[in-house]
């Protein structure tokens, strides 16, 4: 089963996240897309973030973000020395 647009713009809105440091969150503006604004809100009814516009991840958001992260690497085009 491919992943849906929705489910796309969810990962693009988790790697954003800064994994490094749990006291730092995010802030989708306004003037962000609307898929993305749509994403974030999804996001949170999941239960993955703290705010409707952002926020912080919850616990199994940093899950979440963890594997998306990581999957985004695995999947970087391979570069030959």
């Amino acid at each position: 089963m491919p992943y849906s647009p929705e489910q796309i713009q969810e990962l693009n809105v988790l790697i954003r996240y800064n994994l490094e440091s749990t006291q730092q969150g995010i802030k989708v503006h306004g003037s962000a897309s609307p898929d993305t604004i749509e994403a974030v809100k999804r996001l949170h009814e999941k239960g993955l973030i703290t705010q409707v516009d952002g926020g912080y991840l919850t616990d199994l958001g940093r899950t979440a973000a963890e594997h998306a992260q990581t999957l985004v690497l695995m999947l970087a085009p391979v570069t030959e020395a």
